[in-house]
């Protein structure tokens, strides 16, 4: 467990009320957050019937980041882990940044009861297009790309 001075999250909305970020730093207690913070937007984007499987996306990608991304960087503390969701015209955009060069690993395993490594095939499960790219000058930014709608 962490003290608050070693856990700080700052949300913000850019440029319009379309894209949310929440920076999230130091604790894996990150995790709560991201899922309050994810809520919180969809709720304000009339986007509640899309929740359970954005939240999901969110919750893989930043545990992914969390886990993998923090223990290699140089300087987790200045850098971080930061979540964006970006509202576009039919698609809602979830993209968490850290600040490592590894690449996401997509395991090619046939074991379904693996308790690890199932989280880029929940993202792709849930997701229409999921992808990674890599940041300047260090770290990548791993995104998942949900339709607005319902499919039925």
């Amino acid at each position: 467990m962490s003290s608050p001075a070693q856990f700080r999250s700052r949300e913000s909305v850019l440029g319009s009320s379309r894209t949310a970020t929440l920076r999230l730093t130091g604790s894996r207690e990150g995790f709560a957050e991201a899922r309050h913070f994810t809520h919180r937007t969809l709720d304000g984007w009339s986007l509640d019937h899309r929740a359970d499987d954005t939240v999901t996306v969110v919750t893989e990608l930043a545990a992914n980041a969390f886990l993998h991304g923090l223990p290699h960087a140089a300087a987790p503390d200045a850098f971080g882990i930061r979540l964006r969701l970006t509202l576009r015209r039919s698609h809602l955009m979830c993209a968490v940044t850290d600040p490592s060069d590894s690449l996401p690993v997509y395991p090619h395993t046939g074991d379904p009861l693996l308790e690890h490594g199932r989280g880029l095939h929940i993202v792709e499960a849930l997701s229409e297009h999921w992808g990674w790219t890599r940041r300047s000058p260090v770290g990548k930014t791993v995104w998942a790309m949900l339709p607005t709608r319902t499919h039925f």
